[in-house]
């Protein structure tokens, strides 16, 4: 099932009913003289079976403990967001498998060789991914980065990842001289940074679903991040993310500034259909099967990552 993305990007009241998501909106429980029949006539309910990513952007946002525990026991990542309304945290479930203890033990102990063979998986799929978005929109010869795909080794020792970077930036935003891949960049990278801190959530999620820790990465190393191991997975997703965001810049849309319909846009990252092992899946379900195919090449099980294949 397609699990629901929830954005709330004005004051409301959060609680938890019946195993149901609870929305009041202030203005209307402040009001005394409205009667209790249309305050109660004005609630919104979700199941929270149905949660999948709750986004919370606005200071005057009120949740209830039981809300939050229920959110974190259907295993529903709970972003919130700072005072410029982009993603600034995250929050997942401590649990969220059964053999959790064991996942945790194979992963720890990944050889080296696995780790770096893993990474190596992943790049390829990131480069041939990055090919296809620009064989698919623009007219710029791909052939060097299907060569670097190929020849990627383990570990990626020649950084083939970088070099395809510096080409894949400098052809994918034609409208934009010189554009680089900055957190703090010019636009586009408002709404690239938007989309990705999305993605990331996905993929946290998932991985914590297959019962992984989102802090160990295969090749993304710091000790300030908690989720080194989502910025290594999503890493053959970011080109569904940047695919969304040419999408609107071809189409001629303002976007100097992150609105709420270009936000609304991004939060649609969960349900963009991609073809995996042939078929084709929402984001939000291949994302579960490519972190439980990486926790079986951790308990040996698999050699191989099951990740997207951008057509």
């Amino acid at each position: 099932m397609i699990k629901k993305t929830l954005y709330f990007g004005n004051p409301a009241y959060l609680s938890t009913r019946n195993e149901q998501l609870v929305i009041k909106l202030p203005e209307v429980e402040k009001d005394n003289d409205l009667p209790d029949n249309f305050k109660k006539n004005s609630e919104r309910l979700f199941p929270i079976e149905d949660l999948g990513v709750v986004v919370l952007d606005h200071k005057q946002i009120t949740l209830t403990h039981g809300l939050v525990e229920k959110l974190l026991e259907n295993n529903t990542a709970l972003i919130t967001c700072d005072s410029h309304r982009m993603p600034i945290g995250l929050m997942l479930p401590l649990c969220g498998n059964k053999t959790q203890s064991e996942r945790f033990n194979n992963q720890i102990t990944a050889s080296d060789p696995l780790k770096k063979n893993l990474w190596q998986q992943t790049i390829k799929a990131k480069i041939q991914n990055q090919a296809a978005i620009l064989k698919k929109h623009r007219s710029c010869n791909t052939r060097n980065m299907e060569y670097w795909a190929g020849e990627v080794r383990s570990g990626d020792p020649d950084n083939y990842e970088a070099r395809s970077a510096a080409y894949y930036w400098s052809e994918l935003f034609p409208q934009i001289p010189d554009f680089t891949r900055e957190r703090t960049g010019i636009p586009p990278n408002n709404l690239l940074n938007y989309g990705y801190a999305i993605l990331r959530s996905v993929i946290a999620r998932a991985l914590v679903g297959s019962g992984l820790l989102p802090t160990l990465g295969i090749h993304h190393h710091n000790r300030y991040n908690a989720y080194c191991l989502a910025d290594d997975i999503m890493e053959p997703y970011r080109p569904y993310v940047d695919e969304l965001v040419v999408s609107i810049m071809d189409n001629g849309e303002d976007y100097a500034e992150l609105t709420t319909p270009l936000k609304s846009k991004f939060l649609q990252i969960p349900t963009i259909d991609v073809v995996i092992g042939g078929k084709k899946s929402p984001l939000m379900v291949a994302a579960g099967q490519t972190t439980a195919s990486l926790n079986q090449c951790f308990d040996g099980k698999l050699r191989k990552i099951k990740y997207p294949e951008l057509r």
